[in-house]
């Protein structure tokens, strides 16, 4: 029996390229086949290679012509969209601070509050505490329920 590890089998390999390359490289073929079966005289020939020559450099001109201003637009195109991002991005880094600005603000002031509320308690806890009241008669210690006594 043949293991079937052994069947030979083809690559076949191609490249994305196409375009002016393979544009030109058939117009050198045709010219050179219509050299071949060409029924003209050799003068008539050249000159009708000339002609083809010139045409084929206008065709190749205006592709060219044609790609870039397909490239200038695109580009034109990525740069606003690109342009419009960032000013997005910027408009919210903005609004990121400001708002964070804000919330300090805020912060800051809750915070002055509760120091003087702070410290409002601390100067009552003193005055309490230093100078007590003699009208006020003392507290009597009341016993704990359920405690015998």
């Amino acid at each position: 029996m043949r293991d079937h590890d052994e069947t030979p089998y083809i690559v076949i390999e191609r490249e994305g390229g196409g375009g002016i390359g393979s544009f030109i490289l058939g117009a050198l073929v045709g010219a050179g086949l219509a050299l071949l079966f060409a029924p003209k005289s050799g003068e008539e020939t050249q000159e009708e290679i000339k002609t083809r020559a010139i045409k084929l450099k206008d065709v190749a001109q205006e592709r060219v012509r044609d790609a870039q201003h397909n490239l200038e637009g695109r580009l034109a195109t990525a740069r606003e969209h690109l342009q419009a991002r960032v000013e997005t991005v910027r408009d919210a880094v903005d609004s990121g601070r400001q708002a964070a600005i804000d919330a300090r603000g805020d912060l800051e002031r809750k915070l002055e509050r509760s120091k003087a509320a702070y410290r409002a308690g601390i100067e009552a806890a003193r005055e309490v505490g230093a100078d007590p009241d003699p009208e006020t008669p003392a507290e009597e210690e009341a016993p704990e329920e359920g405690a015998e006594g």
